[in-house]
This record gives structure tokens, sequence and C-alpha cells, in this order.
């Protein structure tokens, strides 16, 4: 075998149908596509998911949102929950000694008036708060 005699497996090609090519071909005058109407004119294209004016299937099917990746902190207001801003070292492990959370909670963000004079206590990056 060599390049010079290679074929395509036999019934694997086929000529082009050439349409429009007189009544003796078989696709002459119409060229299969029918007799008058919208598919049979030039420049017809089908929108797409078009149903023959039926309301299309995606509009039919109730539209589903997303869910955020972010993971957003759980606020403490300070001056709600004392417990907190009476802790010496505040971290993730001693807020949850003190006030109950749920073992999701990852972040956690001290709000209120009272949270900016907490921030020289924090010693743990999952915790902030809303002063700067």
């Amino acid at each position: 075998m060599g390049l010079h005699n290679l074929q395509p497996a036999p019934g694997s090609t086929r000529n082009r149908k050439r349409v429009g090519r007189g009544q003796g071909s078989g696709t002459g005058k119409t060229a299969g596509r029918g007799n008058k109407g919208q598919k049979s004119r030039t420049g017809y294209s089908k929108k797409r998911g078009f149903e023959g004016g039926q309301m299309p299937l995606y509009k039919r099917v109730p539209k589903i949102g997303f869910t955020s990746r972010v993971v957003k902190p759980y606020a403490i207001n300070v001056d709600k929950i004392k417990a907190v801003a009476k802790l010496e070292e505040i971290t993730l492990e001693s807020i949850k000694s003190v006030h109950k959370l749920q073992k999701s909670v990852t972040k956690v963000k001290l709000i209120g008036t009272g949270a900016k004079e907490l921030v020289s206590k924090i010693k743990d990056e999952a915790v902030t708060t809303s002063g700067k």
C-alpha cells in the first residue's frame, strides 16, 4: 500500500447534488424547495428557536437565577452582642465560644459603632470590621 493508491472506503463518499439543473436531473424547476411560501424564497433563514409562531421553549420555561460563589460574611452587631466586644483576642474560634454560630460560617464581619475600636484586638483574617 502506498500514498498513490489510497482510496476512501466504498460507500463513504457521494457525488454532490446539483440542484436546479433541468427537469431530467430530478431537482430542476423548483430545485427541491417545493412550490411558493417563505421557505422557497431566496434569502430565507429560520431564526434560532423559532417554532412557527408558537411561544418558543426558551421563553416558556421559567428563568432561574444564579448562586454567587462569593461567601458573604456573617454580620455581628457589636452594640447588641456585648460579649464579643469584651473578648481580649478576637478570632473566629473565640467568637464561636461566646456567640452561637453555624458550622458553615467561615467569615465574620463586626458592625456597629463600637466596631472601630476593636480593630487592634482582631487576630484572625476571617474576622473584619466595617470601621477603617
